[in-house]
């Protein structure tokens, strides 16, 4: 598929693409006899992949240092699976700050609630 389909598809903008296959994130892309790029099932399946990585707040240097694994096969597996199960104590940590977040707001607004309601009754 062409990049404005595989951009519409992925919802990821173009210039994106581009500078993700610049840096090595996408790699090895065919090209029709224009010249144009035609981007098939397997990327649609990486670029995804990307795209988790970066919602779970992975950074582009991470993911290109998996994606440089990624690129050498099968050998490279123990090392691939090290890097997620390091971003992954990464994210724990972050949910449980964030789980401690969440409490900390619903104890205020509950003092709120409690301050309204007493307001109320006056």
């Amino acid at each position: 598929m062409k990049i404005k389909k595989f951009s519409e598809l992925t919802d990821v903008p173009i210039f994106t693409l581009h500078y993700y296959e610049k840096i090595g994130l996408l790699r090895n892309i065919k090209r029709d006899k224009s010249g144009h790029r035609e981007f098939t099932d397997d990327e649609l399946t990486w670029i995804n992949f990307i795209k988790w990585l970066k919602d779970t707040d992975m950074s582009l240097e991470n993911i290109q240092q998996y994606a440089d694994l990624r690129e050498k096969g099968d050998s490279t597996a123990k090392q691939r699976m090290n890097i997620l199960e390091k971003h992954a104590a990464i994210v724990k940590m972050k949910i449980a700050e964030q789980t401690q977040n969440l409490h900390k707001l619903e104890d205020k607004i509950k003092h709120y609630e409690n301050i309204l309601q007493n307001n109320a009754l006056t």
